[in-house]
């Protein structure tokens, strides 16, 4: 394995846990073991490994983004991220009002919705 590839689990583990990066390994298959390999190196050995914004800076960044282009799928996953990456649910809020504005409220009121559906489950986790 690659340099990029070790920092980018060690990136991974870092901001969504070991829990969730050892049940998605387990489920790679040869069809998805490039894509996984991909996403590992680019986006968290490069992108999320680089020190130039904070993790909580990247976080906010992502969850703007999934919302303004409707990627609601990884929404609950990034807002479980916060808990690590030290983004708080006030700065949740702000991201999705700033999504609002400039990218639709359909988009931040789903969202928000699940934002509010995780926030939950994950205070029934404790």
């Amino acid at each position: 394995m690659s340099d990029k590839h070790d920092k980018g689990m060690q990136v991974r583990r870092a901001v969504l846990g070991d829990a969730h990066v050892d049940r998605a390994q387990a489920g790679v298959t040869d069809l998805d073991a490039a894509f996984q390999e991909l996403i590992t190196e680019g986006a968290w050995g490069t992108v999320w490994a680089s020190d130039a914004i904070t993790l909580r800076e990247r976080s906010m960044l992502t969850l703007a983004l999934l919302a303004a282009t409707g990627n609601f799928d990884e929404i609950p996953m990034h807002i479980r991220a916060t808990a690590r990456t030290g983004a708080s649910p006030q700065d949740v809020a702000e991201v999705f009002q700033h999504v609002a504005i400039y990218a639709g409220v359909p988009r931040a009121n789903h969202a928000l919705k699940l934002a509010k559906e995780t926030y939950a489950e994950m205070e029934g986790e404790r």
